[in-house]
């Protein structure tokens, strides 16, 4: 069983390292200080688990678990946290083991031995639960896992059975769905077509087109995307609240 090691703290990667070194059939395949570079990790080592916190700065467990689940094949994640707090509830409604700080060897074993993959409807539940959206979507550019921050999102638009992610500086592809994207990002984004939703942060205006047709106008890109009849209303509301 190949372990990735996730721990903003080198005291606590240490410990795990040690304990593991005293369990048959574990293999340390690597280590990670934060939630981005465990994804780095996991697309070029490929371990069956990783053994993450949940509280580290920059990316965090819970964002770095939700992004591994749209792996081709993820890796089974057991949290470890220091805080036994209202998360905890949460991961064992959705079948993820924890391990509560400090970690004794024979619940490491245990965990280990129980080992779940976490799937995408776990990782909803976990969205769900924890109430948090994505700071980042995770795409694949030639072969290679790339974040790309919300923040920097113009639009998302269905195309085929892929969703373009439109950018400042680029266009990416992903498989998710057009709902699932609202339904997680919906305060900051809008519907304005049933195959689009756009930034709110980033319109600078509507633009009357053809035959009582409108276009909306976005920050950094000279593209127009069109807004359907249906929802001119929900949009010119929007933009006037």
């Amino acid at each position: 069983m190949r372990v990735l090691l996730v721990d903003d703290e080198p005291l606590a990667r240490e410990r795990l390292r040690r304990l593991l070194a005293d369990l048959p059939g574990c293999e340390l395949c690597g280590e990670a200080g934060d939630g981005r570079a465990a994804l780095e990790l996991c697309d070029r080592l490929t371990p069956d688990v990783v053994l993450m916190d949940i509280r580290m700065p920059g990316m965090d467990g819970l964002e770095a678990a939700r992004h591994l689940a749209g792996l081709p094949a993820p890796p089974a994640v057991i949290f470890t946290t220091a805080f036994g707090d209202h998360a905890l509830e949460a991961f064992e409604a959705c079948a993820v083991d924890y391990l509560l700080k400090p970690i004794r060897s024979e619940r490491l074993a245990g965990a280990l031995g129980n080992a779940r993959r976490l799937t995408r409807a776990q990782a909803a539940q976990l969205d769900t639960d924890s109430g948090g959206a994505r700071n980042h979507i995770c795409v694949r550019v030639r072969g290679n896992l790339q974040l790309i921050p919300v923040a920097d999102i113009r639009y998302f638009r269905a195309d085929n059975k892929y969703v373009a992610v439109r950018t400042g500086t680029g266009e990416y592809l992903i498989e998710e769905s057009l709902k699932t994207l609202e339904d997680e990002f919906g305060s900051r984004f809008l519907r304005i077509h049933r195959n689009a939703l756009v930034a709110v942060d980033f319109i600078t205006g509507l633009e009357r087109a053809a035959e009582g047709q409108c276009g909306v106008a976005l920050a950094g890109i000279d593209e127009r995307l069109e807004v359907s009849r249906r929802h001119q209303a929900d949009v010119r509301a929007r933009l006037t609240a």
